[in-house]
């Protein structure tokens, strides 16, 4: 049928110039029926497919090129088959916890059995379109607070095979959706602001006790260290003398040879023992 129905207006286009030749009187009405012919041209671009009707029954699938139907019996309905991107609306929700949260998403898909897609769905992308938004409802409240923020990603993954399994049927790819924003109240998000606030106080307190803990392991290693070698206390004390020597101020100090006061604890427990 699709090789007769390109021979048809060259047919035409051939009988009008012969009768414009010959001077027949009938050659008006078939040139208006050859420019009637010519409203069946079809282009079908490359990222395009069409379904053909005719007479309202589905005939096939049409490739992309340029394409002739029959005007009146035949008709041709294009299919865009790249990826569509959606801007889902706002949707209000309540989550698991209670808290009301407002959250719109980006949702990305492409058709890939278009006869589907056309004979079990009206419209499909509005279609598409709604039923991302009631899923994502229903997914929003089936988790926490916490959850949605800290784990938009899953969220949005568990949203994406819902959808897909539905629009499967109508020959719909879901690739992908989006939790693009997620609106808090004003009063949670302060709750949310003391939060964070508190445990960043909880974290520094956290820190300070750890590097406190680990100088003071330090500071007693040293002194077991400095105990057990009495030439070492001697070398701090003097390179302490010296740091103090090198500042600009007045101070004086009268240093006691350490064996001098070892003498004085060998009396004090002599002392002690009688």
């Amino acid at each position: 049928m699709s090789s007769v129905s390109w021979l048809l207006p060259v047919v035409f286009l051939i009988a009008t110039l012969y009768l414009l030749f010959t001077g027949s009187f009938f050659w008006p009405l078939l040139g208006f029926i050859f420019l009637i012919s010519l409203v069946g041209i079809r282009v079908i671009y490359q990222y395009e497919k069409a379904v053909l009707f005719r007479l309202g029954q589905f005939k096939g699938i049409k490739d992309p090129g340029l394409r002739y139907i029959i005007p009146i019996v035949e008709k041709l309905d294009k299919i865009d088959l790249r990826v569509v991107t959606v801007d889902v609306p706002s949707q209000e929700a309540i989550t698991k916890d209670n808290v009301s949260v407002a959250v719109n998403a980006v949702l990305y898909f492409k058709v890939f059995d278009i006869k589907k897609s056309i004979l079990e769905v009206e419209k499909f992308k509005f279609a598409t379109t709604q039923l991302a938004q009631t899923t994502m409802r229903s997914v929003v409240g089936e988790v926490e607070l916490d959850t949605l923020l800290s784990e938009r990603k899953k969220v949005s993954e568990e949203i994406r095979k819902i959808v897909d399994e539905v629009t499967d049927k109508w020959g719909i790819d879901v690739t992908a959706v989006e939790l693009k924003d997620i609106n808090l109240p004003e009063n949670m998000k302060r709750v949310i602001a003391h939060q964070a606030e508190a445990e960043r106080d909880r974290r520094a307190v956290i820190t300070r006790a750890k590097g406190e803990l680990e100088a003071s392991k330090t500071l007693k290693d040293a002194a077991d260290n400095i105990s057990k070698n009495p030439t070492a206390l001697q070398l701090r004390l003097y390179q302490t003398m010296g740091e103090i020597a090198s500042e600009n101020n007045s101070t004086t100090i009268v240093t006691v040879p350490i064996e001098i006061l070892r003498a004085f604890e060998a009396v004090k427990n002599k002392l002690k023992r009688k």
